[in-house]
């Protein structure tokens, strides 16, 4: 392996994959309700606001989906 230049580091088994249980699905009623609330003419804080209640899901990913 010295010959390749590869060395053994000690830490995270895992290290490519941290992130292994940080993904979720958003369900399509999510996306379904964002455009309604859009086709009513309701503002992105409004939208952010309901779907915070309605969902539990943090702002920050209702803004980003919205």
């Amino acid at each position: 392996m010295k010959r390749q230049g590869i060395e053994l580091l000690k830490g995270d088994a895992w290290s490519h994959r941290n992130d292994i249980n940080e993904y979720y699905e958003i369900k399509p009623r999510i996306f379904d309700r964002i455009e309604e609330l859009k086709n009513e003419g309701t503002s992105k804080e409004e939208i952010v606001s309901k779907l915070g209640v309605e969902t539990r899901l943090s702002e920050d990913l209702i803004k980003f989906l919205a």
